[in-house]
């Protein structure tokens, strides 16, 4: 039973999706993206979890990509954790903490993420680095500006 990301829902056919685990959130967010396609993906045999997502923003802190994911992209990275299941995603995001795990992903429709990327916090200022572990902004502490997530050298 693979864990299905919000693009699987919204692009699979019907028949592909049965059987798929996905997170309570992403129903709100099929939603707002499409209500006709939340309705018919409530009405097919899917296994609607929810689990603790710490261990899951834990994680995605290790490589730097917690600030980029949603609370829905850590539902679905916490399922495919919890479950031990292949994760479908297009996220590179997604893919890149799980290659970071040596959890299996694959792509819905996208092609899949060749690299594993680490992110770090870069100041806009004076250019000190720390590590991005944290979705909220950060001031840097040597000059006060600004600091914005980049991918490490």
């Amino acid at each position: 039973m693979p864990v299905l990301d919000t693009a699987a829902l919204l692009h699979w056919p019907v028949e592909r999706l049965c059987g798929g685990i996905v997170a309570h959130s992403q129903l709100e967010e099929l939603r707002k993206l499409s209500n006709q396609r939340a309705i018919l993906v409530e009405s097919i045999e899917i296994k609607w979890m929810t689990v603790d997502t710490k261990d899951a923003e834990i994680a995605a802190s290790e490589t730097g990509d917690l600030p980029r994911l949603s609370p829905v992209d850590l539902d679905i990275l916490a399922l495919a954790m919890a479950t031990g299941e292949t994760l479908f995603t297009d996220d590179y995001s997604l893919q890149n903490v799980c290659r970071n795990l040596g959890h299996l992903f694959e792509s819905v429709s996208n092609k899949v993420s060749n690299e594993q990327w680490i992110w770090e916090l870069r100041c806009i200022g004076c250019r000190a680095t720390r590590k991005a572990d944290s979705k909220n902004e950060e001031i840097c502490d040597v000059c006060g500006s600004v600091m914005k997530v980049k991918r490490a050298s």
